[in-house]
């Protein structure tokens, strides 16, 4: 009970917090870095994939070492592909399972197992979050669950932020715009302001 306590008290802190940032990297942030603790954790990380390279690219981690991050690419075609494709995928033993593309450096970072989940977005593939421990660990369903709801409130909220910004963006250029045109109304020629009564001549004549 103390758990699933901890569990809803963190999920309602990331959910505020996510609910007043319009920044895409905050978002991700204070998720990885909420469930990392939540679960006590080694790390937990947040990829986005790159649908160019078919590679996942890290967004943010939490608890996870440079040399680890920067091991190399990961690819969504090896690295538990499965979860990408059917749904939550838990590894018990990352040193003796062969959908881990790093064995080794997972082992040299001290990670025992992975829980691995998608992340979606308007019912397309959009990333993965993962949770690492330093320890073997057997994930329970309620693990499961708590780690898919914030996988998928921090889904939306990339998304909200994402079309926020380009908002955002746009408005900026239409005042831009608005801006540059009311300038150009605004321009005086040397004549503006003389009085219809006064000739030309004389507004044009140097003072003596």
């Amino acid at each position: 009970m103390k758990k699933q306590l901890i569990n809803y008290a963190t999920m309602i802190r990331i959910s505020k917090g996510i609910s007043h940032s319009r920044d895409p990297e905050e978002v991700v942030l204070i998720t990885v870095e909420g469930i990392k603790t939540a679960l006590d954790a080694k790390g937990c990380a947040l990829f986005l994939v790159n649908r160019k390279t078919h590679e996942l690219e890290m967004a943010a981690s939490y608890g996870l070492s440079d040399r680890y991050i920067n091991k190399g690419p990961l690819s969504a075609l090896q690295s538990i592909a499965q979860s990408l494709e059917d749904g939550p995928v838990a590894i018990f033993d990352v040193s003796d399972d062969p959908r881990i593309q790093y064995p080794e450096e997972a082992k040299e970072e001290g990670i025992a197992s992975i829980l691995s989940l998608p992340i979606i977005i308007r019912g397309k593939l959009a990333g993965a979050l993962r949770v690492y421990t330093s320890e073997p660990w057997e994930f329970t369903l309620d693990d499961v669950n708590f780690v898919q709801a914030l996988a998928q409130i921090a889904g939306m909220a990339i998304e909200m932020s994402r079309l926020y910004q380009g908002q955002k963006e746009a408005i900026d250029i239409l005042k831009s715009m608005r801006d540059a045109k009311a300038l150009r109304s605004k321009k005086r020629t040397p004549f503006e302001g003389v009085p219809v009564s006064v000739p030309l001549s004389e507004a044009t004549k140097k003072p003596s």
